[in-house]
């Protein structure tokens, strides 16, 4: 019953398959294991695509006692429960500290964070968390200061390959070119979701083929990881639901997200997201109802921010929308990106000194000048095209 993703799994860096940069030769964390480096570190990226796997090999190879928890279910207790049976064991001379592995520590509100960081600090726990969201935001920063931040990148279409042909290897089966290509293709990067596949496939029609691949992802027993294929179809059913002001889809998008365990701040990211790109200027308090909304997430959590959420996702989608500072942003960047550092406009330079006075530095400006500032190659351009009231 062992899951195929665990059947294959490296148990050596020399069998870790992806992300060269970091665990190839002359790399990261291939010099960290061979030279025998102990540091904590967090390794961001998204699923499938070898961060828990990356996680034990380290471990393992440094031989450093291995405890995996999931910031989604785990919390104070079970840190605490591991620090105390380290401390009560007989420690030799040359003990090493244990590896904590906290899968989604994004998951990790600022109290947890807040109490795991002493042990880290101390070098009782040597860290190593796997993220898909952006470290930057959601790990504190006294935490973050203390760990290496690694970047994971989805797999190639040659990695992927080479992990399916191991996996099928493993289940005793075979596999033509055209379905392993459409499980490449269907995988998108994510080995685990090719490997649930191919595990479910094997079980219920015991033949690899493109049909049965189809049908099994088809299949209602089969479930996905909640950050693969399905995830990124109900997000954007989210998002297009509110852009076309669509109320009871926005509604129903939501409650799926949310009751497949969707993290709710990217949820109220996205909002936030949206706000600016969808509604921009037709309604501005949209910006601060979203942006209060996220806070409220933070502060209430589920399930109660389950309200926040629906109060702010309904009102967005009723809103007025527009895009027109959203397209003059994009419009103004295409020209930076095509002309460079054009020349400023004298008069509207900077004259901090006598000397760029005497430069002709400020010279002319005047208050509420309607003379464009843009530089001379663009001066008659109009990023924002606004509409007026009555233009839909």
């Amino acid at each position: 019953m062992e899951p195929l993703a665990a059947k294959i799994r490296p148990t050596k860096l020399a069998e870790f398959v992806g992300q060269a940069h970091l665990a190839g030769k002359g790399k990261p964390l291939r010099i960290a294991i061979e030279e025998g480096h102990i540091f904590s570190f967090i390794l961001w990226g998204p699923p499938g695509v070898g961060k828990t796997t990356l996680a034990r090999i380290y471990a393992d190879s440094l031989k450093l006692p291995f405890h995996e928890l999931s910031a989604v279910s785990a919390g104070k207790d079970d840190i605490r429960a591991i620090v105390e049976k380290r401390r009560g064991k007989q420690k030799p001379l040359d003990d090493r500290p244990d590896l904590l592995f906290l899968d989604e520590i994004h998951r990790f509100n600022k109290a947890q964070q807040d109490f795991l960081l002493p042990f880290v600090e101390s070098g009782e726990l040597v860290l190593v968390g796997a993220t898909t969201e952006n470290p930057s935001f959601e790990v504190i920063s006294p935490l973050l200061s203390r760990t290496r931040v690694f970047v994971l990148n989805e797999l190639n279409e040659k990695e992927m390959a080479e992990i399916i042909d191991r996996a099928v290897k493993a289940l005793r089966q075979k596999i033509g070119k055209e379905a392993k290509e459409w499980l490449v293709a269907m995988a998108n990067g994510d080995a685990r979701q090719a490997l649930t596949v191919l595990d479910a496939a094997t079980k219920l029609y015991g033949k690899l083929t493109v049909e049965t691949l189809k049908e099994t992802i088809q299949n209602k027993f089969l479930r996905f990881d909640k950050k693969g294929e399905e995830h990124y179809n109900t997000v954007s059913a989210f998002i297009k639901s509110m852009r076309a002001s669509q109320p009871d889809a926005t509604l129903y998008y939501l409650a799926r997200m949310i009751e497949s365990g969707e993290d709710p701040k990217f949820i109220a990211r996205r909002m936030v997201i949206f706000a600016s790109e969808d509604i921009g200027l037709a309604q501005p308090t949209a910006l601060v109802v979203a942006n209060e909304t996220f806070r409220a997430v933070e502060t209430v959590g589920l399930p109660e921010a389950a309200i926040n959420l629906s109060h702010c996702a309904a009102y967005l989608a009723l809103a007025p929308k527009s895009r027109e500072s959203y397209d003059a942003y994009f419009e103004a960047l295409d020209d930076v990106k095509k002309h460079g550092n054009l020349p400023i406009p004298m008069r509207v330079r900077n004259a901090p000194t006598k000397l760029m006075k005497e430069l002709g530095y400020h010279k002319g400006y005047k208050l509420y000048d309607q003379e464009s500032y843009l530089p001379e190659k663009l001066k008659n351009k109009k990023y924002l095209k606004r509409k007026k009231k009555d233009e839909k």
